[in-house]
């Protein structure tokens, strides 16, 4: 399980970060429509229809626990998935593009909600063999409404690209193709891009690496942040790539659970 958390203090303008994500073995797996058990962390859809997350992990690379709850409570469920790719092999789903989340953590003490936002990816097989490299964007507008736009390359070099409203109905509208931006590249000259009418301003790097950022834009025309990744999947492949991941991702053999 993937956890990252940030904060940036009143009027500052550097965000502190936590970030933990282990690999473990098949062993400490288990899984049901209702559930997913990933070691000592879980999540479950409730007899209420809302997801609650359970989570016990340690960040890294300096060791430090995160543990408590997260209860999201779904809004808008348009209920449609769409495919990645010709074939079909890789789908993604907006599962509710509109949410509610509430944190509550003993480690660190730290208690908040406020907006969410859940979606699902899910394939046959391992990315980088039918994708070179995408990038993804959220955006909340007004009336209840989220603006997402999720753009690929495929491995034979020709693209394909979701640019969608939801409104508070669930009701999904493509919209044309706005113009494509460059961004400036992260600090491991990762090159990223996205599209808007106008150039969007890049607010803050939350996370950077070798082949994945994750950005906050703002829209200079509607006012709105985006939440922003970029992913080169030809870099993930990489050898000095693939020897690092276990500094970021460390591994546990079963029954290594905490």
């Amino acid at each position: 399980m993937n956890l990252s958390l940030y904060r940036c203090p009143p009027g500052g303008a550097r965000y502190a970060r936590m970030w933990a994500m282990t690999e473990r073995s098949e062993q400490a797996l288990q899984c049901s429509q209702q559930h997913l058990q990933i070691g000592p962390s879980r999540l479950a859809w409730g007899a209420d229809g809302d997801l609650h997350i359970d989570f016990d992990e340690w960040t890294c690379p300096w060791p430090r626990r995160l543990r408590g709850h997260i209860h999201l409570q779904t809004q808008v469920l348009p209920g449609q998935d769409f495919a990645l790719d010709d074939a079909g092999l890789h789908r993604w789903q907006p599962i509710s593009p509109r949410a509610r989340i509430e944190l509550d953590l003993n480690a660190p003490r730290l208690r908040w909600q406020g907006e969410a936002y859940l979606d699902a990816n899910r394939g046959e097989r391992p990315l980088e063999r039918d994708f070179n490299a995408w990038s993804w964007s959220r955006s909340a507008l007004s009336g209840q409404r989220s603006r997402l736009l999720y753009e690929l390359q495929t491995r034979d070099g020709t693209g394909r690209a979701l640019t969608l409203d939801i409104d508070a109905d669930g009701r999904i509208e493509s919209r044309p193709l706005p113009p494509r931006w460059d961004l400036p590249a992260t600090r491991w000259g990762l090159p990223r891009s996205s599209r808007a009418e106008q150039p969007p301003e890049l607010l803050a790097t939350l996370e950077s690496g070798p082949f994945y950022s994750r950005s906050l834009l703002r829209d200079p025309l509607e006012g709105t942040v985006a939440v922003h990744e970029s992913l080169s999947l030809q870099r993930f492949s990489q050898p000095w790539v693939q020897a690092m991941l276990p500094f970021r991702m460390p591994r546990r053999a079963a029954g290594r659970n905490a």
